[in-house]
């Protein structure tokens, strides 16, 4: 059994055994904790002040010393502390809030019993605010320019386009896109290059099926995309992320064939792929026969700089380059498309069937109307300044009210890191979901094999919310943020 006095530094401390007013806000107490020696360090944590609260020694709005603190008077690690503390805020028994510090919340105490029938039968809420990087703002969709086309491409559409649908999908579409995407993006091709699908996990469900060998990604990028390429039997090899995007000199020693990569704009952590290391992973690939597969998952929206072109211009023979809309208009279409090395299109449309049978044909024409008459462009332009808009609001935001957190990625794309102090993203992310906030950690994202240094922060998307509910979104996300670490101007 361990035990212990800790005291509060921010202020005078009080005795834990003289009571509080119930709703004072004192800075602080004298808290003696005892360590049963059961089960881990945190789980002893956890019990102890939960007994110090039911017991009535801690009372409600009595503010808890902070966990660096606390972890050094116990002799242990601050991130136990901080695990332990967010636990219990998650439970109901703490609250935390940016410069109030952590405290026992009110009726820290509830009948348990009756808070898990409540619990049970109350169905899931969806979150007030949504700053998740996961789709554009719904409420902009272009529809009366989405309507036209659509009229438009009803009708000038063949008979045929109603027929038993081409795996490599319509031709109007894809005319439409090489004209764009030349222009756009500096990539090079063909129309019977490009296959259509159903946005980028089908196209990387439908290569991960033709590939051979490891995979490398970035240690930083979507579990869900792993999981894809892992489902058909290929391991997925960690890539060092810095500032310069992808270490890209580790492929060669990883074993790796193929390389995912994301060199516009690396996700999350954001910034481009270094003009150096973009030819140095072409000419691994030309040196070794590799592939490389270009994720350009946001590539129109750049707000600080030029765009950064396409990396399969530098060699169409070497690079898939998959885009889709779902950043740029709307997840809900589900159309995306690959462009394919020549020795590809057969494999891959092997792979697809003999028929279309994952997009529809009225989203393909409506969308090759879109394009080829200008409305997409002009929708982005739109969007850009929207986009621009919102980043700068929050950038201001967190310059006034947190000055100790750094943003990051934010010169292009729809989404920030905020960089956190050591062992705060978990309680920010606890405290964010406690003001109905709902927005994603960052190492949510990170490789469970890498090697590389762990990173605290939270990926906040600026796309997400209508115009109405941003800036409500982002005073949620204040109030969840950590104060700054002791010492800090």
């Amino acid at each position: 059994m361990m035990d212990s006095w800790v005291n509060s530094t921010d202020e005078t401390a009080r005795s834990a055994t003289e009571p509080n007013v119930a709703g004072e806000s004192g800075s602080g107490a004298d808290l003696h904790l005892e360590l049963d020696g059961t089960g881990s360090r945190r789980d002893q944590l956890m019990r102890a002040l939960r007994e110090s609260i039911r017991s009535g020694r801690l009372t409600q709005g009595t503010r808890l010393p902070p966990y660096r603190s606390l972890a050094t008077d116990l002799g242990i690690a601050r991130n136990t502390v901080a695990d332990a503390y967010a636990e219990l805020v998650e439970e109901g028994w703490l609250t935390s809030k940016q410069g109030s510090g952590t405290r026992v919340a009110p009726r820290a105490v509830p009948l348990e019993s009756e808070r898990s029938r409540l619990s049970a039968r109350r169905s899931p809420r969806r979150p007030t605010h949504d700053l998740q990087p996961s789709s554009p703002d719904a409420a902009a969709f272009p529809r009366s320019d989405w309507m036209r086309s659509a009229r438009r491409a009803m009708t000038n559409a063949s008979n045929e386009a109603f027929g038993v649908g081409d795996p490599r999908g319509r031709v109007e579409l894809r005319d439409s896109l090489v004209d764009y995407l030349a222009r756009a993006r500096g990539v090079r091709t063909k129309p019977e290059r490009i296959v259509i699908c159903a946005g980028f996990a089908h196209g990387l469900r439908l290569l991960s099926t033709i590939l051979d060998g490891a995979v490398a990604v970035e240690s930083y990028g979507l579990a869900f995309h792993r999981e894809i390429v892992s489902e058909t039997g290929s391991p997925t090899v960690p890539l060092t992320i810095d500032e310069h995007g992808a270490r890209v000199d580790e492929i060669p020693d990883s074993g790796s064939g193929t390389a995912l990569l994301t060199p516009a704009h690396q996700y999350p952590t954001g910034g481009p792929l270094h003009p150096e290391r973009r030819s140095a992973v072409i000419d691994w690939a030309r040196s070794t026969g590799g592939l490389i597969i270009e994720d350009d998952y946001d590539g129109e929206f750049r707000y600080d700089r030029e765009p950064v072109g396409a990396l399969q211009g530098l060699d169409p023979e070497r690079v898939v380059y998959m885009g889709s809309v779902s950043k740029s208009i709307s997840p809900a279409l589900r159309i995306g498309w690959m462009v394919l090395p020549e020795r590809l299109v057969d494999d891959v449309l092997d792979v697809k069937g003999p028929r279309e049978l994952s997009t529809g044909v009225t989203g393909q024409l409506t969308l090759a109307d879109f394009v080829s008459f200008g409305a997409y462009e002009r929708h982005l332009r739109r969007m850009r300044r929207v986009y621009r808009r919102r980043r700068d609001l929050l950038t201001g935001m967190i310059a006034e009210r947190a000055p100790h957190i750094r943003v990051s990625g934010i010169a292009a794309g729809l989404h920030a890191v905020l960089e956190l102090p050591p062992d705060t993203e978990r309680m920010s992310v606890t405290a964010a979901r406690r003001q109905s906030l709902e927005l994603d950690g960052l190492n949510a994202y990170r490789h469970p094999d890498s090697t590389m240094p762990s990173r605290e922060g939270l990926v906040v998307g600026y796309g997400t919310p209508p115009e109405h509910a941003f800036s409500g979104a982002l005073e949620a996300l204040c109030l969840a943020l950590p104060e700054a670490p002791d010492g800090a101007d």
